[in-house]
């Protein structure tokens, strides 16, 4: 056997070394823990947007669906009709049902955009 040139690191610079390497590995946990996290928000808020989305889309199908709804129960009522007065007083009422019907609509509208708002911006928070 070939004799070992020995290699001798002072006792110093090897607890330098050694403890240089372990705050390397603490801030690089830090720094993957920050990022795993800042994932996870991203992910919670944009699947909190996703489904508020989801529920605007399905209440504003539902409002289109009762709106057309009232138009052809109009239509089928304005068919029946036997004379001008009583066209005009059944244009005014859906007219007027139909303003108060949007204005709910809208309100209601306006409450689940907010709540969905709040929601996405409470989980992002997390």
């Amino acid at each position: 056997m070939a004799d070992k040139t020995a290699f001798e690191i002072p006792e110093q610079m090897r607890a330098f070394a050694d403890k240089s390497v372990d705050q390397a590995k603490k801030a690089f946990d830090d720094f993957m823990n920050a990022t795993v996290k800042a994932v996870d928000k991203v992910e919670t808020s944009t699947k909190s947007l996703q489904e508020g989305a989801l529920d605007v889309n399905r209440k504003a199908l539902g409002y289109i669906e009762e709106n057309i709804a009232a138009s052809f129960d109009f239509a089928q009522k304005m068919v029946r009709v036997k004379t001008i007065e009583e066209l005009g007083e059944l244009q005014q009422s859906f007219l007027k049902q139909q303003v108060e019907s949007v204005q709910a609509q809208g309100k209601n509208m306006t409450e689940i955009l907010g709540k969905v708002a709040g929601q996405a911006a409470h989980k992002s928070e997390r």
